[in-house]
């Protein structure tokens, strides 16, 4: 990224500068075209994975509004989605949002049940970024394919964990976010099928085909286009040892906490991702403390107010009001070692001991 970083040059220009610009910016799309078996021309650079999100949903749905007025989605997407879908609600949209098992698994039954002639979207989160917990996006793309429902799915956690290839997948539409896979910040993508009718949101120039307006983060999005291409060739490597650290850590808590619940237990999880339920612990307490010792980890639910308000995914799931406010997510990663494994289990309940509260019965 530092060498694009200084010139700060236009890539629509049509000066020396600006088609240099414009070459890193049409070799980034090329590179991130090549880990999604993708054209580049199906690749539209965005601020975010939010925003890739919110522009697959509406405006795929307003683009196919006089065709139907249906959506469907999960109880456990992200925010952006969840949030997109409802912006579509208060236009006059019909939005179905399926349930989940214990797992956390949409049931494809289910799926092809919720799916009428008036459903035009379908987006399912490929894995969950609370609990990590993967769902077959293959098979439900396959059931609204057949159907001529386009298909979206955020696979943002996904990269770098599972293979991104979008033909094997099946779908019309899939997000990504650059920071996930050591990427900068606020450089995201949306793959767009060819032929997949999108509206767009931020309007102005014809940048990104005409479907996102405004002068492209050439440095950004080369950096994107990298950390892309690197975590997709360390993927299996990566993958297999990061999911060994994960059942290692997750042994070592149960071992020592009998009546912790794995959240996504029994379903395909990301190899990254360990989300535990504590029953009679509050998060936020708990977070405070493993951070005092050094221990990042992050919550299910959010803090506001002063009183904790248990995340969607937490209820989706069905846990108990006592696990449902004491869940903890370890995220692990590429540099994530043994020994750190090791300290957290070792650590951890004298950890847990000193805020939790008397044990419910």
């Amino acid at each position: 990224m530092l060498p694009l970083l200084g010139g700060g040059y236009n890539p629509s220009s049509l000066h020396a500068e600006g088609r240099a610009a414009r070459a890193a910016l049409d070799a980034a799309r090329e590179a991130v075209a090549r880990v999604l078996g993708a054209s580049p021309r199906e690749i539209v650079f965005t601020g975010g994975g939010s925003e890739a999100d919110v522009l697959a949903v509406v405006g795929a749905a307003r683009a196919l509004a006089g065709r139907g007025r249906h959506v469907v989605t999960t109880a456990i997407e992200h925010h952006a989605v969840l949030h997109a879908v409802d912006l579509l609600e208060r236009d006059g949209w019909r939005v179905t949002r399926l349930p989940v098992d214990a797992r956390g698994l949409v049931d494809p039954a289910a799926f092809a049940a919720a799916l009428t002639p008036e459903t035009t979207l379908a987006s399912v989160i490929w894995a969950n970024n609370e609990i990590g917990v993967v769902q077959p996006v293959a098979e439900l793309a396959r059931l609204a394919r057949a159907r001529g429902v386009l298909f979206h799915t955020d696979a943002v956690q996904a990269a770098g964990w599972l293979p991104l290839s979008v033909d094997a997948l099946g779908v019309d539409l899939l997000s990504l976010s650059g920071h996930k896979f050591h990427g900068p910040k606020g450089v995201g993508m949306l793959y767009v099928r060819q032929g997949t009718p999108l509206e767009p949101l931020i309007v102005g120039g014809g940048q990104e085909q005409g479907l996102r307006a405004g002068t492209e983060d050439v440095a950004g999005i080369a950096g994107f286009a990298t950390a892309l291409t690197l975590a997709e060739a360390e993927r299996p490597e990566t993958a297999a040892r990061v999911a060994a650290l994960r059942d290692r850590l997750e042994a070592g808590i149960l071992a020592s906490v009998p009546d912790a619940v794995v959240n996504g237990a029994g379903a395909p999880r990301l190899p990254g991702c360990l989300s535990v339920a504590f029953a009679d612990v509050p998060s936020d307490a708990l977070l405070i403390r493993l951070d005092l010792e050094g221990i990042a980890a992050a919550a299910g639910s959010a803090c506001a107010a002063g009183s904790l308000e248990p995340s969607h995914v937490a209820a989706a799931i069905g846990l108990d009001e006592p696990h449902r406010r004491g869940v903890i997510r370890f995220s692990l990663g590429r540099a994530t070692g043994a020994a750190e494994i090791d300290d957290v289990v070792l650590r951890f309940p004298a950890l847990l001991a000193s805020v939790r509260g008397p044990v419910t019965v």
